[in-house]
């Protein structure tokens, strides 16, 4: 078995990165006789379709000891929690505000790994016409072992709030701690390994376009998050035979094929298409100082744009620790209704708007 591992990152949000495993793997114009370097096989990754303005364009090139086509077909996984359609037919419809205590993580004698302990909670939308989000919280014991995820339907934006993860990517390691969040892609193949014992977070998974950093309009040049906090896992392989299990999320259904050979075989890269985490610690919150409690809006780290300007498919908010203050006004936060819904989770510390009971864990 051959492995090159780092835990070294990538610096910047939506920019062309670079990362090779190995000297001289990335291919530099055009090859005599026409083989990558290493004679690896090069693979296209496409984000989004191939028509699109260059300045939404995302892709990235994999070279990779195998292709990704070599395995076995699918055959169906049944998953009694994961919900990614939703109508009358399967899901509670209901305009009552509703809260859930924090999710029990299983008890050590029921192993369950990031996949398998995926629950949906809400959504809205469909993934086969690729609109809408879902909701799930993850409840995980156990590492993932010879097994492989990816996600045909929309990207994971996953939100740890108990334990470390280390996910291992097709493009290299991302640790991820509580008050961090990681956004893995569409496509992109991935496991989860439990360091500190079990874990449990949130999941925001969105059908149409991917996240983004939000417009800044009159706030200006600075604030809320900044590209250069954002990290990119650097180019990592491993080159061995054995039996892995890859699984895939399609139409909202759960399939598996099996391989002989790990599927972590990327030796290089380029491109800005490839999965990133982000340190919550390093977001500039905007504030009043004279009156009347700011939108949510202006808390937001991540938005994912729908057709209509303006309006987002999903906007990923926090509201970190700040000073709240406004003179003259009524006392924040207000009561509010808005016109998107909203769903609520607490990874640490208290949230002034709830009453008592609203626990790490929890949601709303």
């Amino acid at each position: 078995m051959t492995t090159k591992s780092s835990r070294q990152y990538l610096s910047g949000f939506g920019s062309h990165l670079t990362s090779e495993a190995l000297p001289g793997a990335l291919p530099i114009g055009q090859n005599s006789p026409q083989v990558c370097p290493y004679n690896l096989y090069a693979e296209q990754l496409s984000g989004t379709a191939f028509t699109v303005p260059r300045t939404h364009n995302q892709r990235s090139w994999l070279y990779r000891i195998r292709p990704s086509v070599c395995h076995k077909p699918f055959e169906k996984l049944e998953h009694s929690h994961l919900l990614s359609s939703f109508d009358k037919k399967n899901c509670v419809i209901t305009p009552t505000q509703i809260r859930w205590s924090p999710f029990d993580i299983p008890e050590t004698n029921e192993e369950t790994d990031f996949v398998q302990g995926l629950k949906t909670v809400c959504g809205a939308g469909d993934p086969s016409v690729k609109e809408g989000l879902a909701i799930h919280v993850y409840l995980a014991n156990k590492s993932m072992v010879n097994t492989t995820f990816y996600n045909s339907d929309g990207d994971f934006l996953i939100v740890p709030q108990q334990g470390r993860l280390e996910i291992r990517t097709e493009f290299g390691y991302i640790d991820v701690d509580p008050n961090e969040i990681c956004v893995i892609q569409r496509g992109i193949k991935f496991s989860v390994a439990l360091p500190d014992g079990p874990s449990r977070g949130y999941v925001l998974e969105v059908f149409g376009s991917h996240f983004e950093l939000p417009d800044l309009g009159p706030i200006g040049a600075n604030g809320l998050a900044n590209p250069r906090d954002f990290q990119t896992p650097v180019a990592a392989y491993e080159e061995s035979q054995g039996d892995w299990s890859m699984i895939s999320k399609f139409d909202g259904e759960l399939f598996v094929a099996e391989m002989d050979h790990c599927p972590y075989n990327v030796v290089a890269w380029h491109g800005n298409y490839a999965p990133y985490k982000y340190n919550l610690a390093h977001f500039n919150a905007m504030n009043t100082v004279t009156f009347d409690h700011p939108d949510p809006s202006i808390f937001t780290v991540l938005t994912c744009k729908s057709a209509y300007p303006g309006v987002a498919i999903a906007d990923f908010v926090i509201f970190p620790p700040r000073w709240a203050c406004g003179e003259h006004t009524f006392r924040p936060p207000y009561f509010h209704r808005n016109c998107m819904s909203e769903f609520m989770g607490l990874i640490t510390g208290e949230y002034e708007a709830k009453a008592g009971g609203f626990l790490p864990g929890a949601g709303r």
